[in-house]
C-alpha cells in the first residue's frame, strides 16, 4: 500500500515538472526556440579560459607569489626557506642520520625548484597583468 502511494506521488511531481514540455511533446509539436539559439543573441565577453576572474585576482596572484618568494629566499632562521632546509640537511648528515638525511635532500631539491618555478610564474602573471591594462580589465597592473 505504501508503495503505491510513492509511485503516485513521484509520478505527479514529475509531470509537475514537466508541464508544458511534456505536452508539447506529446502533440508532436517543435519546442519554442531559445533566446541563446536565436541568432540575434550577444556573445558572452569571456572566451571561456576564466581571463576575466583572473584579471581580477592578479593583483592578490602577485602579493601571494612576492610572499612565498620572499619565504624561500630567507635566512636559516625563516621558516619555509631554503637555507633553513639545508641547514637541517648539515645537521642530519653530521648526526649520520642517513635516512632522515635523504628524506630532507629530496625536499630540498624540490623546494629549490619551487623557487624556479615562483620566478616563471611571476614573469608570466606580469605579461598577464600587461594584458589585461591593455583590454581594460580587472585590477590590471
Amino acid at each position: 500500500m505504501h508503495r503505491g502511494k510513492s509511485v503516485i506521488v513521484a509520478c505527479a511531481a514529475t509531470a509537475a515538472l514537466l508541464g508544458p514540455v511534456g505536452v508539447a511533446a506529446a502533440d508532436g509539436s517543435a519546442p519554442a526556440s531559445t533566446p541563446a539559439a536565436t541568432p540575434s543573441a550577444k556573445p558572452h565577453k569571456g572566451a571561456g579560459d576564466g581571463s576575466q576572474g583572473l584579471c581580477k585576482r592578479a593583483k592578490k596572484i602577485d602579493e601571494r607569489l612576492d610572499r612565498a618568494l620572499k619565504r624561500l629566499k630567507g635566512q636559516a632562521n625563516v621558516k619555509g626557506s631554503v637555507a633553513r632546509l639545508a641547514k637541517r640537511v648539515e645537521r642530519a648528515k653530521k648526526a649520520d642520520h642517513t635516512e632522515v638525511e635523504t628524506f630532507l635532500n629530496h625536499k630540498l631539491t624540490f623546494r629549490r625548484s619551487l623557487v624556479t618555478t615562483l620566478e616563471q610564474r611571476q614573469k608570466d602573471l606580469s605579461k598577464v597583468q600587461t594584458w589585461c591594462a591593455s583590454r581594460g580589465e580587472g585590477s590590471g597592473t
